[in-house]
């Protein structure tokens, strides 16, 4: 079981209060119940729980002021505010995010979720999962099963039910999948594209979720001069090369075009560095309730010997990945294939497990690999880089996920 949590519980009804109550309560945790959002506001402060879960329609002191004056209570300051209603409007979850709640969950709650939600929230957990792990091109061989053939697609759930999405390769596909079987309406969620080389955005049009209404989506990512991020989605279905335009979205789809800089996106604090690779191509750092994830795609660092290598360069990348808890990055070539890809924009081994070692990342994951490699081939990889980063005394924990593979940060 997780730590053991103090929860008060505020709702009018009775009834509703008690449901809540006993959710935690079967999961060990200790429930304080008021159905007086008023009194409550008094004891609350005394109280000091980890969690407040409050409904929005009460009388006399509604969920929205409740949760703007306990939000301007410094002794509060570490305390979760959730938000629980009936209400499934996006308008009611922007609001209460606008008033300082922390999560917005809708009724009735999930007997099965909803105490390991709460948890995750206070604890500031992210769910990371890798729908494909492969660059360039899928495959579908006998030694490529154990990795999964899908390209780059990687997940990031949020305890309050928001998510992002990185890239838009073949693995997309398999997320709308999940999230269709998972029964996921409503979904408010953010699509950062590192970039619009075609392994990263060629199976948007195949992403259901899309075609749905009352989903809400931002897709962000660079643009590259006159042409931005709408421009790059909508070219490649205008017809000609796909017979169904962004018209026939029945979500509610929005674009915003990053340059290099920092963001807040979906209530996230997200900077964004320009790497090197061919194009206007993006690297993500999330932070999040003292959790920071980096997204490091398609990237070329040059060996120390290169002519072309940019120490300074290197250094402005190892300062943004730093002390990140986890680090994604490309590590598509081995060392010894390296040599004859040189100006192809990506990182073999030993680059990867340098910027790792200059980073003090605690954990690096390694993605992106040649469409030609095989299991055995990432597992090569994989092992070079364990290798160098214990050869110089790192603790970094480094793994290559396979795919559908999920990770806590």
């Amino acid at each position: 079981m997780a730590t053991k949590l103090t929860v008060y519980v505020v709702d009018d009804s009775r009834t509703q209060a008690e449901i809540t109550g006993a959710l935690l309560e079967k999961a060990g945790h200790e429930a304080i119940i008021s159905t007086a959002s008023q009194e409550a506001l008094t004891r609350i402060p005394c109280a000091r729980p980890d969690c407040v879960v409050f409904d929005l329609m009460m009388p006399g002191l509604d969920g929205y002021e409740l949760c703007r004056r306990l939000r301007q209570m410094p002794e509060l300051a570490a305390t979760r505010l959730i938000v629980v209603s009936s209400k499934a409007f996006p308008f009611e979850r922007r609001r209460a995010l606008e008033m300082g709640a922390d999560a917005y969950f809708v009724k009735p709650l999930s007997p099965a979720t909803f105490a390991a939600d709460v948890e995750r929230l206070v604890a500031g957990t992210l769910s990371v999962r890798f729908w494909g792990v492969r660059g360039t091109l899928p495959v579908s061989r006998p030694d490529s099963r154990r990795y999964g053939g899908n390209t780059l697609c990687v997940s990031v759930d949020f305890p309050d039910g928001r998510l992002f999405v990185f890239d838009a390769g073949t693995g997309i596909r398999a997320l709308s999948d999940a999230l269709l079987a998972g029964g996921r309406t409503r979904l408010d969620a953010r699509v950062l594209i590192s970039h619009p080389h075609w392994d990263h955005i060629n199976t948007l049009p195949f992403f259901v979720p899309f075609y749905m209404q009352g989903n809400s989506f931002e897709i962000c990512g660079p643009s590259h001069g006159d042409i931005t991020m709408r421009g790059l989605i909508s070219a490649q279905m205008d017809g000609v090369y796909f017979p169904i335009t962004t018209r026939e979205f029945a979500a509610d789809v929005r674009y915003r075009d990053l340059a290099e800089g920092e963001h807040e996106i979906g209530g996230v604090q997200v900077r964004t560095m320009l790497l090197s690779h061919p194009g206007n191509c993006l690297g993500y750092r999330l932070e999040h309730a003292g959790r920071t994830l980096c997204y490091v795609t398609d990237n070329e660092l040059y060996p120390a010997d290169s002519q072309f290598r940019s120490d300074e360069y290197a250094e402005r990348l190892a300062n943004f990945c730093r002390d990140a808890d986890a680090l994604i990055t490309d590590c598509t070539y081995t060392d010894e294939e390296y040599d004859k890809h040189i100006h192809w924009g990506h990182s073999s081994a030993s680059q990867v497990a340098e910027l790792a070692w200059r980073a003090r990342v605690r954990s690096l994951y390694l993605v992106h690999h040649d469409p030609g490699q095989s299991d055995a081939a990432i597992d090569a990889k994989l092992a070079r880089v364990q290798t160098w980063l214990a050869g110089r005394g790192a603790g970094t924990h480094v793994a290559a996920p396979v795919e559908l593979a999920q990770i806590d940060v």
